[in-house]
Formats: C-alpha cells, sequence, structure tokens
C-alpha cells in the first residue's frame, strides 16, 4: 500500500481538482465520482470558448460557463478539508497500518490558497449568473406588448 500524502492531495485538489485528479490520487483510477469531474469542467470551458467567439448574448455559454466556476470551487473545498484533516485521523483514513506522519507547512499554505482561490471562483460565479439572470429578466419586461 502507497502513503498518501495530506499535502499532495490539497495541493492536487487545487491545481488539477476540477478534473479529479485528487480523487484519483487517493482512491485510484476506479473511483466513479473522479471521472464525474472533468465532464462539467470541460463544459464551463467550452462556454468561455463560445462566449469568446459569439459574444455575451449567447445563452449557451451563460448557462454553461458556471459549471467551470462551481467544479472550481468544488475542488477548492475538498483542498481545504484535505489541508485542515488532523494528521492523525488523516492516517487513520488513508494510511492505516503504515508509521504516522507529521505534515509541514506546505499543506498549510494549500489551504490558505484554496480558500482564496475558492472565495474569488465562488463571488465571480455567483456575480455572473445574477448579472447575466437579471439582464435577462430586464429585456424581459422592457420588451413592449404588441
Amino acid at each position: 500500500m502507497n502513503y498518501k500524502s495530506k499535502t499532495i492531495a490539497t495541493w492536487l485538489a487545487l491545481l488539477l481538482g476540477s478534473l479529479g485528479l485528487h480523487r484519483i490520487y487517493l482512491f485510484g483510477p476506479g473511483d466513479r465520482l473522479a471521472w464525474l469531474h472533468p465532464l462539467p469542467t470541460l463544459l464551463g470551458l467550452y462556454g468561455i470558448q463560445r462566449m469568446d467567439l459569439l459574444g455575451q448574448d449567447d445563452r449557451l455559454s451563460w448557462l454553461l460557463m458556471p459549471l467551470l466556476g462551481l467544479m472550481l470551487v468544488n475542488a477548492m473545498i475538498c483542498g481545504i478539508v484535505y489541508g485542515l484533516t488532523p494528521d492523525e485521523q488523516w492516517d487513520a483514513r488513508h494510511n492505516p497500518g503504515l508509521p504516522p506522519r507529521q505534515t509541514g507547512w506546505a499543506a498549510v499554505i494549500g489551504v490558505i490558497t484554496c480558500v482564496m482561490v475558492g472565495g474569488i471562483c465562488l463571488m465571480t460565479t455567483i456575480a455572473f449568473s445574477a448579472q447575466r439572470y437579471f439582464e435577462n429578466q430586464v429585456t424581459v419586461t422592457d420588451t413592449p406588448n404588441k
């Protein structure tokens, strides 16, 4: 059995978590939840590309883009949970039977970065979605009845 590092799991969640690589690291390639991560992430990226090509009035792009934000927020939450899990509990869950190891400052720095990136992603996703929703409401109510 291989040792599962809390620091590596935290940083994988930060850097590539929206694609599910932190779950593959912890639970192996057979983890079904890990394979649910890439599709919404790629759809969100497609929404960004579509908005870049077709402009801000493309409704499909503004429906797809929040998926990317939500997947990034999900990954940051996982990174925060991994990094803040006590070493004893981490070893009992992911490294049973192996000698315990102490986690250094790298996991703490990863958690701080996850909080910053996750907060930015969450605020951006909420602001973008709310803006598009209210812009759509204004255009619907401003059209004159004939």
